[in-house]
């Protein structure tokens, strides 16, 4: 959407939530959570085309799954927001080199998964349900699948996982929050009300759901790849995560921007896994 309409929308809910504060919070979260863009195109799903597929489900929901069979260590690869498990395109050559056993997986409301809404909470429990079915020993995730990694090892605990990659996360949910209220020009009102429906609906208020904060426990060993310009997740999130994540090392980019789409990376993954 240009800033124009974004604005508009702003303006529109400002205005609603002089009338309902909670009705226009409610409007601006469902919003925040509804990915307009991450369905398969024609292209994409040629990219996945010779992959064995599977359906999964969490709460009624489908998750897809994408299993490239190989002799090798099992890699779990999630996605980011508004995109699906076709992103990974770039790396299917290199890690099938490898003989790696490849996993994919669609988040919520993205690809060939079930669902409307998305956020990392309910994308963990995606995360959660593919691990304990193909129980992978490295997890990679990019930018909120990153995120979603993290939030599912704090919460479940995986032994079985001993590496984990994170490529351009988010290291907070307040810091991602607080960049939508401020593109979307939310009032005081609507912040507020934002703020009360996730302790509602999660029972933790924003700042506690810091990814950062979690692999303080994570005893997998962790690689963070993080662009100094990205313009998505700040590069401070990636210092967050190297001074709280003790078992990990930092590799730091520029102008690769967000995506990290640059092959001059894949060496550096391979090389970590293998360790």
């Amino acid at each position: 959407m240009s800033s124009f309409v974004i604005k508009s929308i702003g303006k529109a809910l400002n205005a609603t939530s002089l009338i309902s504060s909670k009705y226009a919070s409610k409007k601006a979260l469902s919003l925040f959570a509804s990915p307009r863009k991450g369905r398969y195109n024609d292209v994409q799903k040629q990219l996945l085309a010779k992959a064995n597929y599977k359906e999964l489900t969490y709460d009624n929901l489908k998750i897809a799954t994408y299993h490239f069979k190989g002799s090798n260590k099992t890699v779990l690869l999630a996605h980011g927001w508004e995109s699906n498990a076709s992103r990974w395109s770039y790396l299917f050559d290199d890690l099938l080199r490898e003989k790696y056993n490849i996993v994919l997986l669609d988040g919520p409301a993205h690809g060939n998964s079930g669902g409307k809404q998305f956020n990392a909470i309910l994308y963990s429990e995606f995360i959660r349900i593919v691990t304990e079915t193909y129980k992978p020993e490295v997890l990679i995730g990019h930018s909120v699948g990153g995120m979603a990694s993290v939030f599912c090892m704090h919460n479940h605990q995986l032994n079985f996982v001993n590496k984990m990659v994170l490529l351009g996360a988010p290291a907070h949910f307040t810091g991602v929050f607080t960049r939508y209220k401020s593109m979307m020009g939310y009032n005081h009102r609507i912040s507020k009300g934002l703020d009360s429906i996730v302790l509602e609906r999660f029972g933790n208020p924003t700042d506690y759901y810091s990814a950062a904060n979690f692999t303080k426990e994570i005893k997998a060993k962790g690689l963070i790849i993080h662009d100094k310009k990205d313009k998505i997740i700040p590069y401070e999130d990636a210092l967050l995560f190297a001074n709280r994540y003790k078992n990990s090392e930092l590799i730091t980019t520029t102008g690769f921007g967000h995506s990290l789409r640059d092959k001059s990376i894949t060496p550096k993954i391979i090389r970590f896994i293998n360790q």
